[in-house]
């Protein structure tokens, strides 16, 4: 038996859904007999491509089109594994023939972006010079790797990915075809984890129309998707908006354990957040992505605690007017502050009391550091600074001062040179450093278990 995404595959241009952008024009070419001799259909995957590069190569030749017809006229070939030059030129070579049984010899070269380079070059000798009888028909998921030498020869065509609505709607018919009797909050679910694409639309709905002999419901394609509910989803939310440590470390470790996967968490968070957009939550975005094997359950964790940390520098810096900085450095760090503060790194060197406003001068300071040494005086006399709350910021000039600068010894040179001028030297680097085993320690004592590395080695 068929699987829906080929019981439902479109046989003509009229059947094809969601891309009147492509199947309009193509439509008009054939009516009025304009065919070009090169194709480039770009676009994600399982939007069609594939699909209408078959029906367009039937319809140039008048062939009538079933899924598992076979004309020697029309060949396929996988870019990914006839990718080498020798491989274009058999192309080449087998082209010069004239068709059998079509009026054309229609070759479709899918994922074309993976040929070489030499591949490449064989090929635009062709479709420079292409014989009368040969169409070209490539498709590819990564336009920007194709030559433009390729593709200003070729007529271009974008396909999309479906919108929720053309979706649902299209699957709601295929479900009344196929009498699956499925709630619309469930296949809403479907629609969502299809992501626009048809193929992975109609596989989903393959494999959840078995759940039940009775109607489908949210609940039952929940659980079969391994997928947190969407109240859970939101109160994690919250807790990041409310930077709630806590209720972050207690709702991530709930669904974790209740057998979601890190990054399928990671995906229903960065979909939410793109459906309903909130400034506060925006920053995530840039770092959701990155959850996966190995350490994902970490990375989840300071991708949401991320934020936070940053707070937490923020509030250590600035500091109330009868409070030392130095003095809450020193302070011994409760065990009931955030993970993110008992993991920064220390970035002020211990002075006196630097809380009111200091006169400094930069020359002897200068002066300071040459007496204790030659070669860190002429990096830090070409460098800039900046003078904040009675902490001194070096700032150099180029990036390899800045390394030699960050040195431990180097660090220590420029501390001893600022004694007695009352003020705290930040480090070159400004960089807050954890150790990973020190991090995913942690992570572990939070989440109530040990944090798996799956790989070995190195988790960031």
């Amino acid at each position: 038996m068929k699987n829906l995404y080929r019981r439902y595959r479109p046989l003509t241009l009229g059947e094809v859904v969601g891309q009147p952008q492509v199947t309009e024009p193509l439509m008009a070419a054939l009516k009025a007999g304009k065919i070009s001799h090169a194709y480039l259909f770009v676009g994600p995957r399982g939007c069609g491509k594939t699909s209408v590069a078959r029906i367009l190569a039937h319809e140039v030749n008048g062939f009538s089109y079933e899924i598992e017809d076979d004309y020697v006229d029309i060949v396929e070939i996988d870019g990914a594994s006839n990718r080498g030059i020798d491989n274009i030129r058999e192309l080449r070579e087998k082209a010069a023939i004239a068709p059998t049984a079509g009026k054309y010899k229609v070759y479709i070269i899918d994922e074309v972006h993976m040929l070489t380079k030499e591949a490449f070059n064989a090929l635009l000798k062709t479709l420079e010079e292409p014989p009368s009888h040969v169409i070209f028909i490539m498709a590819t998921t990564d336009a920007y790797k194709v030559p433009v030498t390729i593709t200003s020869r070729a007529q271009t065509y974008a396909f999309k990915l479906a919108d929720k609505q053309t979706m649902f709607d299209f699957l709601k018919s295929v479900c009344a075809k196929e009498k699956i009797a499925v709630e619309d909050a469930a296949l809403e679910i479907i629609t969502k984890r299809g992501g626009g694409s048809f193929r992975d639309s109609l596989s989903l709905l393959d494999q959840v129309s078995t759940l039940s002999t009775e109607k489908i419901t949210r609940e039952l394609v929940t659980m079969a998707m391994g997928l947190p509910e969407d109240e859970k989803i939101a109160r994690l939310l919250d807790a990041y908006t409310s930077q709630d440590v806590v209720k972050i470390t207690s709702i991530v470790k709930d669904l974790l354990s209740s057998g979601i996967k890190p990054e399928t968490l990671a995906e229903e968070l960065i979909s939410t957040i793109i459906d309903e957009p909130v400034p506060e939550r925006l920053s995530l975005l840039a770092k959701l992505p990155d959850v996966k094997a190995p350490f994902a359950e970490a990375k989840l964790l300071i991708s949401l605690l991320g934020d936070m940390q940053c707070s937490a520098q923020k509030s250590q810096i600035t500091q109330p007017a009868n409070t030392s900085p130095v003095m809450a450095e020193k302070t011994k760090r409760d065990d009931s502050t955030t993970l993110t503060k008992e993991l920064r790194q220390d970035a002020v060197a211990p002075v006196e009391d630097i809380s009111k406003p200091v006169d400094f001068n930069w020359a002897n300071f200068l002066e300071r550091v040459k007496a204790l040494n030659d070669a860190v005086y002429s990096q830090v006399a070409k460098a800039s600074y900046t003078m904040s709350g009675g902490i001194l910021k070096i700032v150099p000039d180029k990036k390899i001062a800045k390394t030699i600068l960050s040195r431990p010894n180097n660090k220590k040179i420029l501390i001893d040179a600022a004694e007695g001028l009352n003020v705290a030297i930040e480090d070159p680097d400004d960089k807050v450093n954890v150790k990973n085993d020190e991090l995913i320690s942690r992570i572990s004592d939070i989440m109530g278990g040990e944090v798996q590395n799956d790989r070995g080695g190195n988790p960031f």
